[in-house]
């Protein structure tokens, strides 16, 4: 997962997951009372993916675990297809792309875990960003968009995590850590005018302020967008540490971008599994990625 940043930022089977996230039922159900307005997002197919990923456990860079994994991935995304990262053996991003106008948007989360503490399951450290980038991903495909909107690739980053220890060990986690983020950042120069990053997103109470390093602008579309959809209170006024997280290779290119981080979620632990997480969680953040990428693709990003 991410790390705090101190200054400011200068530079279950396989096939089952596969049969889960291509047949569950339909998407959030009746609405409750603060929940999403709106149902393009299926909640209940995300949920499931989550499930499907915790199941197979820890699941570090590089890992049979991780590479079987991403090979069910794959296929859950638009055009998917894998792209090496380089000197970093047998790590790959996961990348899917509806075509359009380009620069354009990418929407991202990292789906490795940490490789400590043992038997740590990353819940909402990886599982539950991962889970939405995909039901996104299925929600814009069949979206209706105007003539000319921006290319919109989904970005499932390996290698987030540190190949040792946690992030908080690391004396240099930006190099560390964020592996694969850095290599689509370096592989794909020009390409991306906005990036949207799911970190920790699914835990029960969640609270996203704004990341303090994220882009203000961006930010600013992301409360519109949540409120329009009727998730508001998921999104409050104000700000929380600036962390280092998939987004900065992108800050640093000069790219737009947010970070969606619960940072008082306790995601370096055990205590990361399922019973910490929030079904209606999951579809406030899903309902408003689609609402913000619906209002990039209309105004440009």
């Amino acid at each position: 997962m991410a790390r705090l940043a101190r200054l400011a930022i200068a530079g279950a089977s396989l096939c089952a997951l596969v049969i889960a996230a291509a047949g569950c039922g339909s998407s959030g159900g009746a609405a409750k009372a603060g929940s999403p307005t709106v149902n393009r997002f299926d909640a209940n197919r995300a949920w499931a993916l989550i499930r499907q990923q915790v199941a197979v456990g820890q699941r570090p860079a590089g890992s049979k675990q991780l590479r079987k994994l991403a090979d069910a991935l794959r296929p859950l995304l638009p055009n998917g297809r894998f792209e090496r990262i380089p000197h970093e053996r047998g790590l790959r991003n996961v990348v899917g792309t509806i075509p359009g106008r380009r620069p354009g948007i990418v929407i991202g989360a990292h789906y490795d875990t940490l490789v400590k503490p043992k038997g740590f399951v990353g819940a909402n450290n990886g599982a539950a960003g991962t889970a939405i980038v995909i039901e996104v991903a299925r929600a814009l495909a069949v979206a209706k968009r105007p003539p000319g909107a921006p290319e919109i690739r989904f970005v499932l980053f390996d290698g987030e995590e540190p190949a040792a220890g946690l992030p908080e060990q690391s004396k240099d986690f930006y190099h560390s850590g964020l592996r694969g983020s850095r290599a689509y950042v370096a592989s794909h120069p020009g390409r991306t005018a906005a990036m949207l990053l799911l970190d920790y997103v699914a835990n029960k109470g969640l609270r996203l302020p704004q990341e303090a390093s994220s882009t203000t602008s961006l930010w600013s579309k992301v409360r519109a967008a949540a409120r329009a959809v009727g998730a508001g209170r998921y999104f409050p006024r104000g700000s929380s540490s600036a962390i280092f997280d998939d987004h900065t290779p992108f800050l640093n290119a000069g790219v737009r971008a947010v970070d969606f981080i619960d940072w008082r979620y306790p995601g370096h632990s055990l205590r990361d599994g399922l019973g910490r997480l929030s079904r209606a969680s999951v579809d406030a953040v899903g309902e408003t990625v689609v609402q913000v990428v619906l209002t990039l693709s209309a105004a440009g990003p």
